[in-house]
């Protein structure tokens, strides 16, 4: 193992709080409103900052590198993916709905990587994940993997991670890799804690950083109603549990987003929470609940009623400012 089980540079670093910018690139948000909301995360203190290719087909990383334009480079940790190329217009868009492709293959990665440094306009950046390999773990593994490893050893890119949204084959990257850090999207949260049980112990046996994102589920925890849990319908029972939660936190006088996303950081493999907001007051209300103070007794009866497995570890309380650079 080429970094030993101790901590790894870069993604051990991370501020407890990132800035995950797949929101501000949806369509219906205005290029003014993501520019002010991107404008105000930096002002407040934001300094890592995650995109992809993916997000609005390229707008994601634009919109971001308008905003890092003329910040200083080492002022800021900044992420990016490979695994698909934004591809207008090309034939498989068709299998996609989007205007990208998939590609994880070795001269793919890095003609992804390249066009995502022109579109972010940076000569480099800290971390590359290989985003949501589900489907294509041969080309992941055999193209991916490599090509991103070997920029990693020339020092072209800090850390390799990989994204997606299953504990276990996460687990397994680990394990059969020399990975950096891991994006766990959805599986380490109030409502599924699966990433506890393979996925955690197996990142803190070899030192390996998780990023953990989705942890209000597109909103369902805080009770939007348009949204959806492991990207399908919400069924009555989760729904439950969300009210149940919901119950318990308003006891407390906490909000359950609040709870929701503080819970990850428990976990002494998480070193950072992806929150993605669309807007000034979305990031507001982001900065208020990663700074609220939760009574240890919330996670008690939480536990209690059988929301929280008995054995989960729950976070101390707030640092004031956690997502500013250590």
């Amino acid at each position: 193992m080429r970094h030993g089980a101790g901590p790894r540079p870069v993604a051990a670093g991370l501020p407890r709080l990132g800035f995950g910018a797949a929101a501000i690139a949806q369509p219906p948000v205005p290029a003014s409103q993501a520019m002010d909301c991107l404008g105000a995360a930096w002002d407040s203190g934001f300094r890592y900052y995650d995109t992809a290719p993916m997000y609005g087909d390229g707008r994601s990383e634009l919109l971001l590198g308008w905003m890092l334009r003329g910040r200083p480079r080492d002022a800021y940790v900044l992420s990016t993916k490979v695994g698909r190329l934004v591809r207008p217009g090309h034939p498989d868009t068709a299998r996609t709905g989007a205007g990208w492709i998939y590609d994880f293959s070795h001269d793919g990665v890095l003609t992804s990587l390249d066009e995502s440094l022109r579109r972010l306009g940076v000569d480099r950046v800290d971390m590359v994940f290989i985003h949501d390999p589900d489907h294509h773990w041969e080309q992941a593994l055999d193209g991916a993997w490599p090509a991103l490893a070997r920029l990693r050893d020339e020092g072209v890119i800090g850390a390799v991670g990989v994204g997606m949204i299953q504990a276990p084959m996460l687990a397994r990257f680990i394990r059969e890799t020399d990975i950096d850090v891991v994006l766990a999207a959805g599986v380490y949260t109030l409502l599924d804690s699966q990433a506890r049980l393979e996925l955690l112990p197996e990142a803190e046996r070899r030192g390996v950083t998780v990023v953990a994102a989705q942890a209000m589920h597109g909103g369902l925890i805080d009770g939007a109603v348009q949204s959806q849990f492991r990207y399908r319908p919400v069924t009555e029972e989760i729904r439950a549990t969300v009210a149940r939660i919901a119950r318990i936190c308003r006891a407390y006088g906490v909000p359950t987003a609040a709870a929701a996303l503080q819970f990850p950081l428990g976990h002494p493999s998480v070193g950072c929470v992806l929150t993605g907001p669309a807007s000034q007051a979305q990031l507001r209300e982001n900065l208020d609940w990663a700074t609220t103070e939760i009574p240890p007794a919330l996670w008690g009866r939480l536990r209690e009623e059988g929301l929280l497995p008995p054995d989960v570890p729950v976070p101390a309380l707030p640092a004031p400012r956690p997502w500013s650079i250590p």
